[in-house]
């Protein structure tokens, strides 16, 4: 019988064992931090680790409640309830994770309030439903706070819901480390650690203007073109640079920093 391979997940700090004491004690987990630095990442790597259903909500500015919790649907001559996802783990008593919540609408967050609390029902007006959340199921919710300053944050009195972990972009050695891992060494050490240069030096000048930085992810993507024979300054345009920004003058100034590097 073939052994199932975890997800690669480099762990950094205390976040598995904070993640287990929350599962364990029935505790919805919130996860703070930038654009791709691993918390995706890391809930599909406690998943495998436990063996449980994972469910996915990626969220945007126009989901709802309806999206998550479920609405009626016509089908042939008959009008038919679906389950949205939320109310889907629930019934199937498995985790959910919903990435980027604070992106969508506040009906999502007054939504999950009786999940996230003692109570730790679902209500669904339209069914005239209360589900019971069994023992294994978990909430997991991410957000990346002050995203592009956009005022995309969540309430205090909803982050209190939640036990919390602070994620980051990890520091130079581990980053080497997890794009490494991530191209299954297809490219050497040398290479991997111009790029995590290269990325450290772009997220300390802010004066560039970026929306948003160099993230692990992208880093990732790169390794991964370079890896496959594409040259390092072309890839880092394609994977980097043109992903960060459409701005010419912003774009110059990158491919010079990445001209230092490469």
């Amino acid at each position: 019988m073939k052994t199932k391979t975890l997800p690669y997940y480099k762990i950094i700090g205390k976040e598995v064992e904070i993640f287990e004491y929350c599962y364990n004690n029935q505790l919805p987990l919130l996860l703070k931090g930038p654009t791709g630095c691993g918390k995706s990442r890391f809930v599909e790597f406690m998943a495998e680790r436990y063996n449980k259903k994972l469910i996915t909500v990626s969220c945007h500015e126009e989901t709802s409640a309806i999206d998550l919790i479920g609405r009626f649907v016509i089908k042939g001559t008959e009008t038919i309830w679906v389950d949205g996802p939320l109310t889907k783990s629930v019934r199937e008593n498995c985790w959910i994770y919903i990435d980027e919540i604070a992106e969508a609408r506040p009906d999502v967050l007054v939504a999950i309030h009786s999940l996230t609390d003692y109570r730790r029902r679902l209500y669904i007006d339209k069914t005239n439903e209360e589900l019971v959340a069994g023992s294994d199921f978990m909430l997991i919710a991410s957000y990346n706070p002050g995203y592009q300053g956009l005022g995309k944050e969540i309430k205090p009195s909803t982050k209190q819901r939640f036990v919390s972990i602070q994620f980051n972009y990890p520091v130079q050695d581990i980053e080497i480390e997890i794009i490494l891992n991530e191209v299954n060494f297809k490219i050497n050490d040398d290479i991997a650690k111009r790029l995590v240069m290269f990325a450290n030096k772009v997220r300390n000048l802010h004066e560039l203007g970026l929306l948003e930085t160099v993230s692990t992810r992208l880093l990732v993507h790169t390794a991964k073109l370079i890896g496959d024979g594409l040259p390092p300054r072309l890839a880092c345009e394609v994977g980097i640079l043109n992903p960060l920004t459409d701005d010419p003058d912003i774009l110059k100034n990158l491919k010079d920093i990445v001209a230092l590097y490469f």
